[in-house]
């Protein structure tokens, strides 16, 4: 691995951690010295990077941090391309057209060696049928972006149909169905909401109680899920 690398990857271990990380950590992380990892992290503070800490302390990196030009290596740059054709064939239109602009825009900067392998990239993505759907998920992803409730009329797998506000926090998109996470007002506990069986929506313009991070962190707890 050449020392450029090495730095590359340095931010990046950076970047996946909130809290300080000590030097002994990070230099297990990246499989290098203590005095490697110690040289490395001078460079990045010689270089401008707001590496911020010191030995017996930890280091992390302040957010905010761009580092231009992008630099992907190869198994980078087929997950990127891979991940937005995903997106681009199975989201809703708006935000398929989004990951469409996203990879354009990482195109624009990247250097044209990176550029070309990206625009060659041989994986594909197969076509699917997802369920068809009555309501409009950009709405439903903006209010869980501002966390709002929303009013539905369900119908469940049986044909029995409700009526529900719900505080929706995450969007689970699978092959074929997608579906809402949210908290059930009327059944004061957490539910999960097939879109497909979703038959209207509306946005309350009410902002529920608890904050959508908090109650993702409850729901994979409750769930067994590590983040």
């Amino acid at each position: 691995m050449s020392r450029a690398e090495r730095l590359l990857d340095l931010i990046q271990v950076l970047r996946r951690h909130r809290n300080p990380v000590s030097g002994r950590q990070l230099a297990e992380m990246l499989g290098v010295s203590l005095r490697t990892l110690y040289r490395d992290i001078a460079s990045l503070q010689a270089q401008g990077a707001p590496v911020e800490g010191e030995p017996g302390l930890g280091y992390v990196l302040r957010p905010g941090y761009i580092l231009p030009p992008l630099m992907f290596r190869e198994e980078e740059i087929e997950a990127l391309v891979l991940g937005m054709r995903w997106v681009a064939g199975r989201a809703d239109t708006p935000l398929a057209a989004a990951a469409d602009d996203a990879l354009a825009k990482i195109a624009a900067v990247l250097p044209p060696d990176l550029r070309d392998r990206l625009d060659a990239s041989t994986l594909m993505v197969g076509p699917a049928e997802a369920a068809p759907e009555r309501v409009d998920l950009a709405s439903l992803r903006g209010a869980i972006r501002s966390q709002h409730k929303v009013a539905i009329r369900y119908r469940d797998a049986g044909g029995a149909e409700s009526e529900r506000v719900v505080w929706p926090f995450a969007l689970g998109f699978f092959e074929r169905v997608r579906v809402v996470v949210a908290w059930c007002e009327a059944r004061d506990d957490f539910r999960h909401f097939r879109t497909d069986r979703i038959e209207t929506l509306a946005l309350t313009g009410e902002r529920y109680a608890r904050s959508r991070h908090a109650l993702l962190r409850e729901w994979r707890t409750l769930q067994g899920i590590v983040p």
